[in-house]
């Protein structure tokens, strides 16, 4: 039996591994068209990236055709590189260091030589192509902007590098990938599907037709369209009333989370990404890292709240019953929380309630409602994460999680920060008073900000902003839909409100006002710093202001954010002011003056200060 059963063995294994040869090297073809065989050359068919529109339709992001020269090192042969580097007007060592680059790419496999030749380049190499052994070209689409705005939302396209080959083996050498923005985001639905043709090659490498009839070929597909949620109209207004400014501002739909204009400035027209400049022109705005056009200040840019903030405390002054709207506390130019201990306050000092507190912006009245609220709890701990809990309610201190690549969490203290910073104990409400006027550690995003304003306006929910509005093909994220209540009751929302409506009437707003358009704003003024030299200095303070209109059934909310621009509303609010505007009254705009002064006013002065060595205007 054993003399049988080894035999046995090796027979049945050396059959089935000859089955298996068998099948492979006659039956099944599929691995010759993904070998390395040289008969078979893989021709790439790429499609056209989808469209971007803006909600009202209008055509933002087009293509244009663009054509690649790729190489393939081991098929070069006799040539002219002498005629070869004049028509492409290159020189011999910018053409053996493409080549090199090639060979260690790899000597059999193409690579690009020569990327985004206009059509002028390429009819002149194609008319010559046929004595460039090795080399031979890629047709692709670039985007073609009919806009000169939005550039921090489309983002740009760019070659792969192999890093991402490595990462994601559907890129191949030169093909193009989107960075940033929506291009980033949205990249396997707006890229499409690229087509793949196996060409048959005879010996002496002519080609020969499609291998196996084009039993393997594949079509393109073009890429999906998509509508994006932004207003281009407003985009282009917000981005020419910020010029010779730095900041954001960012537009929300309260009843959608649809962000509706989204601008950083300095910005830069898209147009600059495309085509053979595309490097030189990223390097250039990559290095300018004083005003930072390549920084997204409406979602990376984290500052000090200021006085916005204010309306949070009061809410959760409200919802913790330390106070009710006709609680009153006195002001006498500011407020003392402790032995020597004292915040100063512009509002002019009395009585403030609620509604005048809001309105007349005074510190004196948060710094009491802030200080109620903490020591309500019989260890200062427990009062700050009470107050954190209601604050991270509204999505702050988090990623907001919205449909865009980059993001900053912004900074919302708790006890365990404190404990940190204090580790012997002794923190209390009146070490962090700062808190209530939005300085001290709090930190939020233009983002955030106007997230927060969309939540007011709901009277306690909000949508996670979001910059898609539909997408060809495809359905909205589910949670773009989903509704998120804070912790604060809807009743506490009314009588803020109505002091936000103030702020405009006869509060720090009232020279803001707009005719037949029922404003909510407030005004804020927040301290800036930096470092210069390895010291820390004060720089001009930042003009902030946070809106939403109209009061009944709001249709935008906003957050503008001027660097170095002095108080709230001397810049941010103006301009919101403007842009609520143009937005509900679907560009007609009444306050002339306002604009005038937004559109050739200018702050290039205050940011040359930190070279300058002019002292900065700081509000005490």
């Amino acid at each position: 039996m054993r003399k049988i059963l080894l035999p046995g063995i090796i027979i049945a294994t050396t059959v089935l591994i000859v089955a298996r040869l068998f099948y492979l090297q006659i039956l099944d073809d599929s691995y010759i068209k993904k070998s390395d065989n040289n008969a078979i050359k893989i021709v790439y068919d790429y499609p056209e990236r989808g469209y971007i529109y803006d909600r009202n339709g209008e055509l933002m992001v087009a293509n244009q055709p663009s054509y690649d020269i790729m190489v393939i090192p081991n098929e070069m042969k006799n040539l002219d590189t002498l005629e070869f580097c004049t028509i492409l007007n290159i020189t011999k060592e910018e053409f053996l260091k493409k080549i090199d680059k090639a060979k260690v790419y790899s000597p059999r496999l193409p690579s690009v030589f020569l990327p985004q030749l206009n059509k002028i380049e390429y009819a002149a190499f194609q008319e010559k192509i046929r004595k460039y052994d090795g080399f031979y070209i890629q047709k692709r689409s670039l985007r073609d902007y009919q806009v000169e705005v939005g550039a921090n939302i489309f983002g740009y396209i760019t070659q792969v590098n192999e890093a991402i080959i490595e990462k994601k083996p559907y890129y191949k050498s030169g093909d193009l990938i989107g960075m940033q923005g929506v291009e980033q985001t949205y990249e396997e639905i707006l890229r499409g599907i690229k087509g793949v043709k196996y060409r048959q090659r005879d010996r002496f490498n002519k080609d020969i037709g499609s291998y196996k009839e084009g039993k393997y070929d594949t079509i393109s597909v073009q890429g999906s369209d998509i509508t994006l949620t932004i207003d281009v109209d407003l985009q282009k207004y917000g981005e020419a009333l910020m010029k010779n400014k730095r900041g954001g501002i960012v537009a929300i739909e309260p009843k959608t989370g649809e962000i509706l204009a989204l601008v950083t400035a300095p910005s830069y027209n898209p147009a600059l990404l495309v085509g053979r400049e595309r490097s030189k022109n990223y390097t250039t705005l990559y290095n300018d890292s004083i005003a930072m056009p390549l920084f997204d200040r409406g979602l990376l840019a984290e500052y000090p709240p200021g006085s916005p903030f204010k309306i949070l405390t009061a809410l959760v002054g409200l919802q913790e019953g330390v106070i009710d709207e006709k609680t009153q506390f006195l002001c006498h130019g500011g407020f003392s929380y402790g032995r020597g201990a004292f915040m100063r306050c512009h509002c002019g000092s009395g009585v403030r309630d609620l509604n005048v507190g809001i309105y007349k912006s005074c510190n004196a009245y948060f710094g009491n409602v802030f200080k109620l609220s903490i020591d309500k709890y019989n260890k200062p701990k427990f009062g700050v994460n009470a107050w954190s809990n209601h604050i991270q309610s509204f999505g702050l201190g988090n990623f907001m999680g919205y449909d865009l690549p980059p993001g900053r969490k912004g900074h919302i203290p708790t006890s365990k920060y404190y404990d940190r910073w204090y580790p012997n104990g002794g923190w209390k409400s009146s070490t962090i008073i700062s808190n209530s006027i939005g300085q001290g550690e709090i930190l939020m995003t233009p983002m955030q900000l106007a997230s927060m304003m969309a939540t007011i306006a709901n009277e306690g929910y909000y949508y996670t902003p979001h910059i898609i509005k539909k997408i060809e093909g495809h359905k909205i994220d589910k949670k773009f839909t989903t509704k998120h209540v804070t912790t604060i009751d809807k009743q506490y929302y009314k009588p803020v409100i109505n002091g936000l409506f103030d702020v405009y009437n006869s509060g720090t707003a009232a020279g803001l006002r707009v005719e037949g358009i029922e404003i909510c704003g407030k005004t804020g003024t927040a301290e800036n710093f930096t470092k210069i030299n390895g010291q820390r200095v004060q720089l001009t303070d930042h003009s902030v202001f946070v809106a939403f209109a109209p009061r009944e059934n709001p249709k935008i909310a906003i957050a503008v954010l001027v660097e170095n621009g002095y108080w709230g509303s001397r810049w941010a609010g103006p301009i919101a002011s403007l842009m609520i505007e143009k937005y509900v009254k679907k560009d007609t705009i009444t306050r002339k003056d306002l604009e005038r002064r937004m559109l050739e006013g200018s702050l290039q002065f205050e940011y040359e200060k930190v070279t300058s060595g002019q002292p900065f205007t700081i509000n005490r």
